[in-house]
């Protein structure tokens, strides 16, 4: 179909928005320059997880943070550099002694420029990736669009402020999804990637011991779950220590995490939270019932997620270190 027919669709639609974003993007943008790039990103993944059982998680929380500031475009990679005026986006309070994985961005990056010098961007690099990630935990496979570019620039003050925090009430969390274009049924979704990986004590201590500033634990925990959390993190213990997002299937891709949900085993407070709202809890509910439907609902999120103000054309540039502009 024509470029013209499609726009002539997406006006008789009231559509054009949604078709300049996706246009752009194409699950083919590298089938001619770079055709084997999937497979090259999952085998350093598979590698990583030999080591590294919590890797994946790691990664599609890059992606994550990278596109809530600024959109999906690689400025949460980029390194302190006072010659190139780049603040970096890894010293956000978001991000700071908390996000990893960058080796392995860096060790995909270098696989690809070894197959496809100078083709694939760090920003796809983290949309395959994340994918990647959630596949080989067992979870769905899609077609990830790409043809994303790599920004120039980094904003760590927009880090600071747009990610969305465990600690916030759902009102904000939603209010900064609906700030990139997303709605509830997407903060409900990509939630459910919190069903593998950890969380630091540190994150979640308040809700085992002062809840709010009451001094007791937060009401919704569920006692056994609030028992074992205790156990793993005490009162001054080590705020690095972590725990399972999800303590049935740790490091699997599942809707457990729902199921969690509805036991009150939710660890972070953003996550029992999308339990205490009726429009939230009857999405819970529904994913919970029926995992099909949350893998359904994911995918379409993390495409949502994945469009979010790319840079495209020739818009930004193809870091050949995701470190580091050109």
């Amino acid at each position: 179909m024509s470029p013209y027919i499609l726009a002539v669709i997406c006006i008789l639609l009231s559509a054009c928005s949604f078709y300049e974003t996706n246009a752009q993007l194409s699950a083919n943008f590298y089938s001619s320059t770079c055709p084997n790039v999937s497979s090259i990103v999952q085998n350093v993944i598979q590698q990583a997880l030999q080591s590294d059982a919590r890797i994946g998680a790691s990664l599609i929380r890059l992606h994550f943070h990278d596109c809530f500031v600024n959109g999906c475009d690689a400025s949460l990679l980029l390194d302190n550099n006072a010659t190139t005026n780049i603040v970096s986006e890894k010293d956000a309070a978001p991000n700071t002694n908390s996000t990893r994985g960058f080796d392995v961005v860096d060790n995909i990056k270098t696989a690809l420029e070894s197959s496809c010098p100078g083709v694939v961007s760090c920003a796809d690099i983290l949309a395959l990736a994340a994918e990647s990630s959630v596949s080989l935990a067992g979870g769905p496979s899609w077609n990830v669009l790409l043809g994303r570019r790599d920004s120039r620039t980094a904003n760590q003050a927009g880090a600071n402020t747009s990610i969305p925090s465990s600690t916030e009430g759902l009102t904000n969390i939603t209010a900064k999804f609906t700030a990139v274009g997303l709605n509830i049924t997407d903060v409900v979704a990509l939630s459910g990637a919190h069903t593998f990986g950890r969380a630091q004590c540190r994150v979640f201590s308040a809700r085992l011991y002062n809840f709010n500033g009451t001094g007791n634990p937060d009401p919704s925990l569920n006692t056994t779950y609030l028992a074992n959390l205790r156990q793993i993190c005490p009162q001054n213990g080590s705020a690095t220590a972590s725990a399972n997002l999800d303590p049935t299937t740790s490091d699997a891709f599942d809707n457990n995490y729902f199921v969690n949900l509805q036991n009150n085993q939710g660890l972070l407070q953003s996550d029992q939270e999308l339990f205490s709202s009726a429009t939230t809890q009857s999405i819970v509910n529904t994913f919970s019932s029926n995992q099909n439907t949350f893998f359904q609902s994911f995918v379409q999120s993390m495409i949502n997620m994945g469009n979010i103000s790319p840079l495209t054309g020739t818009n930004g540039e193809i870091h050949s270190d995701c470190k580091r502009i050109n």
